[in-house]
């Protein structure tokens, strides 16, 4: 059978930011429809973010292309340039190699759902962070600081 019967999805809730950076996208809901389907190029997610949370925290790939399609509710897009209401309808994409970092916030008082899609190339990006002190280097499996060194080694 082909059909994704999504409700049966094991639904992620944590992120794998470390602390302090994971504060703001705890608690999201992502069901990773493209692993259902046994999607190895690129990966497709359903997000739901409660009021107050983050889809991540403001970053840019080098090698990895985005795009988000709001389903329902609405969610502020931050970037560099500045902020922009994104609501049910409305999409967006990131090239890879852009540098003006993106994340998607609710600050509404409403559930919102993205479908999220990105290309896969883990082994070739590199994941900046410009507003805080993490990177995550080209092949590496866990965040660094930007001097390179790993969480863990030098935060207690």
């Amino acid at each position: 059978m082909k059909k994704i019967e999504v409700r049966q999805l094991k639904v992620h809730t944590d992120t794998d930011y470390p602390p302090p950076y994971d504060i703001a996208c705890r608690g999201y809901r992502r069901r990773r429809l493209g692993d259902a389907a046994g999607l190895t190029q690129f990966g497709v997610n359903l997000l739901e973010l409660d009021p107050g949370q983050w889809s991540s925290q403001r970053h840019w790939h080098t090698a990895e292309e985005e795009f988000a399609y709001v389903l329902a509710g609405e969610v502020v897009l931050v970037t560099g340039a500045g902020e922009e209401l994104l609501r049910a309808g409305d999409c967006v994409g990131f090239k890879s190699g852009d540098p003006d970092g993106h994340c998607l916030q609710n600050r509404s008082d409403a559930k919102a759902t993205i479908l999220e899609v990105g290309s896969r190339r883990p082994a070739e990006d590199a994941c900046h962070y410009p507003d805080i002190d993490l990177h995550l280097f080209a092949g590496a499996q866990t965040y660094a600081h930007k001097d390179g060194t790993p969480y863990g080694d030098r935060d207690g």
